[in-house]
């Protein structure tokens, strides 16, 4: 069986991202409602892949032998600036990054487990280099310009 911090890592992740997915769809929703129709299938894409991660982890957590929990969580924010969104996501990037990096840590003696966790690692910071390139995008060509290219 796996190791406690890494059977309580999945469940995080399961409780967290499950949340955070239901968040990426809303964002999806609001941004597609501003006409901002990149900014809009992105998140939808982003929601869905996280799915995809809760799925996996709640899988693992079954074959270990490990209950599932369907836990609350605080309400999470609604942000229909599209900058402020993404400096919002880029932080909530860089808290998860620093978090999750412990769990594969743990994981390493559990192949099938850190693999799921290795590829969720790897999909997260690819989304915090997209939203830190966004920013640097901003400050170079500007907001308005910025939001243009999201349309």
């Amino acid at each position: 069986m796996a190791n406690e911090m890494v059977i309580a890592g999945l469940q995080a992740i399961v409780t967290g991202l499950g949340q955070q997915a239901d968040g990426h769809a809303i964002q999806s929703r609001i941004f597609a409602s501003e006409g901002f129709s990149k900014l809009a299938d992105k998140y939808a894409e982003h929601a869905a892949e996280e799915r995809g991660y809760v799925d996996k982890c709640v899988d693992r957590l079954l074959d270990l032998g490990c209950p599932v929990k369907l836990e609350t969580k605080p309400e999470g924010p609604v942000i229909t600036d599209p900058v402020e969104w993404v400096k919002y996501d880029l932080q909530v990037s860089k808290d998860g990054l620093a978090w999750l990096k412990q769990i594969v840590e743990a994981a390493r003696d559990d192949y099938t487990t850190y693999d799921i966790l290795k590829d969720y690692y790897q999909d997260e910071e690819e989304d915090l280099y997209w939203g830190e390139a966004q920013l640097a995008l901003i400050e170079c060509i500007g907001t308005q310009n910025w939001l243009l290219q999201q349309l």
